[in-house]
């Protein structure tokens, strides 16, 4: 599929982006907000989570719950959000000639929430249920921890949904006040995907529109590097089966021309079942079920994350023998292991990319956080281009074992021997 969007800036700052695909029976529509856990002051953590949650329990269009979801639930289609660190999406898909009944269930939610106080309450008790449940998954909760251990006591560290004490303290007013000045026009991005035309789209927009632009409170709080010349690790003692735990090392922004590098170590570590640590930690040595790598990027930061779950007894064998992996990847990537990451990871694109669910997030999430769109093509290309020797540099710089960052969840109690483990391969 040839990547040919259109994009269009309104009177009001509201960005349009669209990809025309003939013949397609669905589309899919999206609203993304430059809202998230990073812009927000630490007493209300979690509101941008709360406000997603909250633009389902009605509108003064359509008042209650089950209005709002039942509109696009009968017609087969699917209605849903989410909140990450730096955006809020909210996003429908369904058959294409339900286009415009999906666009303005979306924008009126965005545009007239109602906030009933007897519905944030109510969605209160879910949220803090929702955090019970990331709490009681030992593998959710290592997720979480290795994000305080990379970027400890400020808002990049911080879980998205917050804490029981912080979702316990926001009020009507601060949803409201927070909704008023993150959701305005110059703030939002609407990315449409499947048969409809550009020109359409945008007098559907306009029709509907009923915000017009005010500057923005609330900004992504910069990240402060809290690395020092010594290894961390964040323990949480639980009585699981297995332990789960994350490893971490610094990595870079999705702007930083060394991201593809370590995209493409990250493939060679730990993505398909021919990657390394499959098939040392997995197959060879049998430490292990799930084991995977993944490279994460931020507008001001990012990281290198390998997840696992391993028998609590061999833990210590399996970490090892992870850090063994990335020693002798920091010391050799192999030109057929590089080109099966690079062969995999566009692959995996271009199958991605035959649903308009996942063109839609490629196009509206990289406008609202970067303001620019790289197509397929070009991402292809930047992967084509890059050598062993960039790798091998990729993993000198950024992975620094004297600077690694482990989180644990199991029965564990002494952390001080994690320490000396990550600390014997330095």
């Amino acid at each position: 599929m040839k990547f040919l969007y259109e994009r269009t800036i309104l009177s009001n700052g509201l960005r349009v982006l669209s990809q025309k695909i003939p013949g397609i029976k669905s589309v899919s529509v999206g609203i993304f907000i430059g809202a998230g856990s990073r812009y927000e002051p630490p007493k209300i953590a979690g509101i941008s989570h709360f406000i997603e949650h909250m633009l389902f329990k009605g509108t003064t269009q359509r008042p209650k719950p089950q209005m709002i979801s039942e509109e696009i639930e009968s017609v087969g289609g699917i209605l849903n959000a989410s909140t990450d660190k730096e955006v809020t999406i909210f996003y429908t898909k369904a058959g294409g000639n339900h286009f415009v009944k999906s666009l303005d269930v979306l924008m009126d939610m965005i545009q007239n929430p109602i906030f009933l106080p007897e519905e944030i309450e109510r969605e209160r008790s879910v949220i803090l249920e929702e955090l019970s449940m990331t709490y009681d998954q030992p593998d959710a909760l290592a997720d979480l921890l290795i994000d305080q251990a990379l970027w400890p006591s400020q808002p990049m560290g911080t879980d998205v949904g917050g804490t029981r004490e912080t979702v316990n303290s926001i009020t009507k007013a601060h949803l409201t006040d927070y909704h008023a000045n993150q959701y305005v026009p110059s703030n939002i991005v609407i990315a449409v995907a499947g048969d409809v035309e550009h020109d359409y789209l945008l007098r559907e927009i306009n029709s509907r529109m009923r915000i017009y632009d005010q500057p923005r409170k609330f900004e992504i709080e910069p990240v402060k590097q809290a690395y020092s010349n010594t290894v961390s690790v964040e323990l949480n003692e639980k009585p699981t089966e297995q332990t789960h735990f994350c490893l971490a090392f610094n990595g870079v922004a999705f702007t930083n021309v060394d991201s593809y590098a370590l995209d493409m170590l990250s493939t060679v570590l730990g993505e398909g079942m021919t990657s390394r640590l499959f098939l040392e930690v997995r197959e060879n040595l049998g430490l292990a079920y799930d084991i995977h790598s993944s490279s994460i990027h931020y507008s001001d930061c990012g990281a290198t994350v390998i997840g696992c779950g391993s028998d609590s007894a061999k833990v210590d064998l399996t970490i090892a023998a992870i850090l063994r992996e990335l020693r002798e990847t920091k010391i050799h990537v192999s030109a057929r292991e590089l080109s099966r990451a690079i062969e995999y990871s566009i692959g995996r694109l271009h199958l991605r990319m035959e649903d308009t669910r996942a063109v839609m997030i490629w196009l509206g999430a990289q406008e609202i956080l970067k303001g620019d769109i790289i197509t397929v093509d070009e991402i292809e290309s930047k992967l084509r281009s890059i050598t062993t020797e960039d790798l091998r540099v990729a993993s000198e710089n950024y992975i620094d074992f004297g600077m690694s960052r482990l989180s644990v969840v199991g029965p564990h109690s002494d952390k001080h021997e994690f320490e000396q483990l990550l600390s014997s391969i330095i």
